[in-house]
């Protein structure tokens, strides 16, 4: 069986679920809940994203949200209606004022910018290793706030740049949450995973094998790059309105907590994480605003939502640094349940005869 045929057959159940969230949500068709689902898939798409680099180099990223709002950035500007445009940014360079393009040839355009960027940028990245890379990846993400703040000519500056055309819909975060996955998981049981894995567990080892390790954490940056990219053309094609405070360090706090705690080396850890922090947010934030539970009025609790990620990070850091599913796939953890049965049956039969002759 080739690698795309079998990773297809291992992510049959993450994607089930996924699908199944989406279903669910649609057969309720509450607007709100429609509008936290899609905002789980861009989500879910970041984290898989970010997973791709930290769960095969080893080294945590502070910098993949500016990726989110390149791409987001970009499409924002050659969608935009014209009128609108010329009222927003008049006096943008290149002549990107009277450049309007459809969503088809802007998301393509997005995604090479940012993928040429995420190249540029990794060419750096990629020879730097621990604490080093960890603080160039957080440099990359001041860089690019402070343009997007200070670029008022082309990006409005803090102000929010608003008018985007909003075409997507639930189907198209669940589409591309199903296409990041499929992405991660290949790239994780490539060779290009596995050696870039055992890099980081062991450096020297790998090069002294001939692993060419600052190529592969190049493939591994650029793409994510790339796929973190998608998940800003999701925000920004939903919401119709992005700001520069959308892709800082509230963003980048967010998904790396989802990925910690369901384990960065796992695709479907990732999954987990976001699943569970998703559904704590939710829950956290109706009771900020003091809530009336049972008959009884609870105080307001302002910052609760940030006190849980918060204590998330802290509590997976504390005891079980390796995240909820560690380095396990589902597929590994439903062997691992059959090879349990297995030795009880195994076990349970063997113990019949003796107590028979008993």
């Amino acid at each position: 069986m080739g690698l795309v045929s079998a990773t297809l057959l291992r992510s049959l159940a993450p994607i089930c679920l996924l699908i199944a969230i989406a279903g669910l949500v649609m057969s309720i068709g509450e607007p709100y809940q429609i509008r936290v689902a899609y905002i789980f898939f861009i989500n879910l798409t970041a984290v898989f994203a970010l997973q791709i680099y930290m769960g095969g180099t080893g080294h945590a990223s502070f910098g993949h949200a500016a990726f989110q709002g390149i791409a987001a950035y970009s499409v924002a500007i050659l969608m935009t209606p014209l009128a609108l445009k010329r009222l927003l940014i008049p006096d943008a360079p290149f002549g990107l004022a009277a450049v309007h393009l459809g969503a088809v040839p802007s998301i393509l355009i997005a995604l090479v910018l940012t993928g040429v960027i995420a190249y540029i940028v990794g060419l750096a990245i990629s020879r730097l290793g621990g604490v080093a890379a960890e603080i160039a990846t957080l440099a990359f993400l001041v860089i690019v706030h402070v343009i997007f703040t200070n670029w008022i000519e082309l990006f409005r500056g803090p102000r929010a740049f608003y008018g985007i055309p909003s075409i997507s819909n639930l189907y198209w975060g669940l589409g591309a949450a199903i296409i990041a996955l499929l992405i991660a998981k290949l790239f994780r049981d490539s060779p290009y995973g596995v050696q870039l894995r055992a890099a980081s567990d062991n450096l020297l080892a790998a090069r002294a094998m001939g692993v060419p390790v600052e190529r592969l954490r190049l493939l591994a940056w650029t793409l994510s790059g790339i796929v973190m990219g998608m998940a800003g053309i999701l925000l920004a094609t939903y919401l119709g309105t992005i700001a520069p405070s959308s892709f800082y360090f509230n963003q980048t706090f967010l998904i790396m907590a989802m990925l910690l705690l369901g384990g960065m080396r796992s695709v479907s850890g990732a999954l987990c994480g976001t699943l569970v922090i998703s559904i704590g947010s939710e829950l956290t934030r109706s009771l900020e605003s003091g809530p009336v539970i049972a008959g009884i009025d609870l105080p307001a609790m302002f910052g609760l939502t940030g006190f849980f990620l918060g204590a998330i990070i802290v509590l997976v850091m504390s005891f079980r640094r390796e995240g909820l599913l560690g380095g396990e796939e589902f597929e590994d953890l439903f062997r691992q349940w059959k090879l349990k049965r297995k030795s009880a049956a195994d076990e349970t039969s063997a113990d019949a005869p003796a107590k028979q002759e008993a």
